[in-house]
């Protein structure tokens, strides 16, 4: 039988050669749609726009857009604009969002190990400390968050707690004369502080400037570059200078999304996560004790504890820290958290805790 053929100077068909034909065709579509296919994340995130860390993560979109050939979109949602931390977690399942920075609070409602990074009061005292522990528990806690389906972009941080409040507070029972915010869903937190004579009023992070002008709060535990800011000195004009904990958190994004990229294309990223994660913790470091300067030159006042009220605030974290231990903070992470310190200080240079 002779080849079925198409007549033409120029070209004979034969079903072999068809068959290649359309299959090229087939693959160039392929390769067209897989180049043209778009993956837009959503990010959201508490920190202020215009601060150094919301640039980076700005600057983090515009390389990974770079990085993917235009098929990574980054949008940014700060300011809390999606809700507070709790919320944003929520649209993340319900995939309204696809990826969030978030504190240690936020992260613990996905997984409550990472708390032991930020919710043991008075624990850890230098940066050093922090960076050692995050970085020895990073494998079991990044796996932590894997197997609830997120995966973690890179770690930061936004400075050390201390409390900012309306009328001048240097000893635990000053404090509990006050209202204090804490965040709105955390009610495992406002138990023990009930527990210890506190009083405790849960306000979504949007709600403090509101709650502070109608005295329905009279001290806010923040970071310093959060009540820059937010303006919270403003109300709030007495800080207490204590590192009451550190603010610890991550990027996250969901697995699901995660995976669409190719493994190629996610080491490319994670290389520009790793330097994201470095610069973000430098400058939040930086920036929340540079605040401190420009909120004194606003009529902020700043106040150490008198050495005869030491006592009175070992105490309280002494109080605080076994409460923390098997409800803030799984009992296995709380004990490996106190287990790594304790390795850090026994290293310590001279002069280092």
């Amino acid at each position: 039988m002779r080849p079925f053929s198409f007549r033409s100077p120029h070209l004979q068909v034969t079903p072999t050669r068809l068959v290649l034909s359309l299959l090229l065709i087939g693959l160039s579509w392929g390769s067209a749609l897989g180049a043209s296919e778009k993956t837009t994340i959503r990010l959201g995130t508490l920190l202020p726009s215009g601060t150094a860390q919301h640039q980076t993560l700005q600057a983090l979109g515009e390389e990974w857009q770079k990085l993917s050939g235009g098929s990574v979109k980054l949008i940014l949602y700060p300011d809390g604009r999606l809700g507070g931390e709790s919320e944003m977690v929520k649209k993340m399942r319900i995939k309204q969002l696809n990826a969030c920075v978030l504190t240690a609070v936020g992260l613990a409602e996905i997984d409550q190990g990472i708390a032991g990074l930020q919710v043991i009061p008075m624990l850890f005292k230098t940066w050093e400390e922090v960076d050692y522990v995050r970085e020895k528990m990073r494998p079991l806690l990044e796996q932590r968050l894997r197997d609830k389906g997120f995966e973690v972009l890179f770690w930061g941080d936004a400075g050390w707690v201390r409390f900012f409040s309306k009328e001048q507070g240097i000893h635990p029972d000053d404090f509990k004369k006050m209202k204090m915010f804490t965040l709105s869903g955390d009610v495992r937190q406002a138990e023990i502080m009930k527990a210890i004579g506190y009083r405790p009023v849960a306000l979504e992070t949007t709600d403090i400037i509101l709650g502070l002008n109608t005295d329905m709060i009279n001290v806010v535990p923040v970071p310093p570059l959060i009540a820059l800011a937010g303006q919270f000195y403003g109300p709030a004009p007495h800080m207490l200078d204590l590192n009451w904990s550190p603010i610890v958190g991550a990027a996250v994004i969901r697995r699901d999304v995660w995976e669409k990229l190719s493994p190629e294309l996610q080491a490319q990223l994670r290389k520009v996560c790793d330097a994201t994660g470095a610069k973000f913790r430098a400058q939040s470091r930086e920036e929340s004790e540079k605040s401190v300067q420009v909120m004194q030159t606003r009529g902020l006042k700043v106040h150490s504890i008198p050495a005869e009220n030491n006592a009175a605030w070992k105490q309280l974290a002494d109080n605080l820290q076994p409460r923390v231990r098997g409800t803030l903070v799984p009992e296995d992470i709380y004990d490996e958290v106190f287990r790594l310190i304790a390795e850090y200080r026994s290293h310590a240079p001279a002069g280092q805790p």
